[in-house]
């Protein structure tokens, strides 16, 4: 990191995705912080499905700031529906890429800096430390690691061997996915309504999804596959897609699926964590993915990581003094472990639910609306300034 100010507190964020740019946003305010962002890849770009982002997601980002929540809002497709079930106020944005340029015009010139991959993170004494792949060692006050699924902070936090420290994929997924202009996708005859907004057409196959991006001009369309995969966050390799496997589904579903068989650009297996004990360690914490990634079907993946930026925002507003950055790190893993770890068992009960596989809830309309709105209400109408207030309370308690 550079030089600080006498008296700063010299944070180091560990990951330039979502979670370290949304952080850094909240933190570029507080005039007794002084934070680098330090991201892996040397410049972003668009890889994955898109980013849906449900309510909790959207109180997140203006607990943060509004500002955050306008450069979303900027580059995304508001579908709220009060009347749809699970789609209260979703935004979708075309891609990470899109999202991480609006964060980052939130952000002081100079304050991240891309090509830095972390090989480890440490502590020694009161100085906590991170070593990168071309050799560089720096040293900061604290390290929040936002370093993804495959996280050296997780690793130093829990331990090497630790069974929760690697990437998990129990039910072996594997997406395979295109994404096209409109245009195109309504000449295969899709109904246009499912071109507007996010339907999951299950089956005990796999189930098949699609997304509108980028203003409504590209649509992002996919099939999920159980049981064919259990490696963790591979992308290819994967055995061709079957079409024919699918012959006893929806005539919709159909027409998705050749979607994707005559141009399967993009597949990968999917990834979440089990449950870790605890998100720090002396002066070293873990936000995000790194602490708590999930599967993709409740879409909460990125709304988890804006709650836990702001809690650690709003903790931070206490952390005057070297000596409060331990305490802040408890109270924050007090506050946001476990709700974060019971969406990510939620992420896998809708997993089973879409391929039919979680017990016979699948037969029984009814109850597969009422699980829906239970786990929804439990992700999405949560009282936010609520859980930041408990945070403030622990952190108060360990003072």
């Amino acid at each position: 990191m550079g030089s600080a100010e006498q008296g700063k507190i010299k944070v180091a964020i560990v990951g330039g995705g979502i979670s370290g740019l949304a952080l850094g946003a909240g933190l570029t305010k507080k005039p007794h912080i002084d934070f680098h962002i330090y991201e892996s890849v040397p410049e972003y770009k668009d890889v994955g499905a898109g980013l849906a982002l449900h309510l909790n997601a959207i109180k997140a980002m203006l607990l943060i700031g509004d500002e955050v929540r306008e450069a979303y809002s900027k580059k995304a497709l508001n579908m709220g529906d009060e009347a749809l079930e699970m789609a209260t106020q979703v935004i979708l944005a075309h891609g990470p890429n899109e999202d991480m340029k609006g964060l980052m015009e939130l952000l002081p010139p100079g304050c991240v800096t891309f090509g830095k991959r972390a090989a480890s993170v440490g502590q020694v004494g009161d100085v906590a430390k991170v070593r990168f792949k071309d050799g560089e060692e720096i040293e900061a006050d604290c390290v929040i690691g936002a370093d993804g699924v495959h996280s050296v902070t997780r690793a130093y936090i829990l331990g090497p061997d630790h069974p929760a420290v690697g990437a998990k994929n129990h039910d072996g997924y594997q997406n395979y996915r295109r994404t096209l202009p409109m245009d195109e996708a309504r000449a295969y005859g899709m109904d246009p309504k499912w071109t507007t907004y996010v339907p999951i057409l299950c089956g005990p196959r796999g189930y098949i999804n699609s997304m509108p991006l980028d203003k409504g001009r590209l649509l992002s369309v996919g099939i999920v596959v159980p049981g064919l995969r259990f490696e963790a966050d591979k992308i290819g390799g994967a055995p061709p897609l079957d079409p024919t496997k699918y012959d006893d589904y929806s005539d919709e579903a159909k027409k998705m699926i050749k979607m994707v068989k005559d141009d399967p650009a993009d597949s990968w297996s999917y990834a979440d964590h089990d449950n870790a004990p605890f998100y720090w360690r002396g002066r070293v914490c873990m936000i995000g993915d790194a602490a708590h990634t999930m599967y993709p079907f409740a879409g909460n993946g990125a709304a988890q990581a804006l709650e836990d930026c702001a809690v650690v925002n709003a903790l931070f507003d206490k952390v005057t003094s070297k000596d409060r950055i331990e305490k802040a790190f408890e109270a924050f893993d007090t506050a946001r472990r476990p709700r974060s770890q019971r969406v990510v068992e939620i992420s896998r009960e809708f997993g089973w639910l879409y391929a039919y596989s979680y017990g016979d809830l699948h037969t029984d309309p009814a109850k597969m609306k009422a699980f829906m709105r239970e786990a929804g209400g439990f992700t999405n109408n949560v009282d936010l300034n609520k859980q930041n207030e408990a945070a403030m309370e622990a952190f108060e308690k360990l003072l």
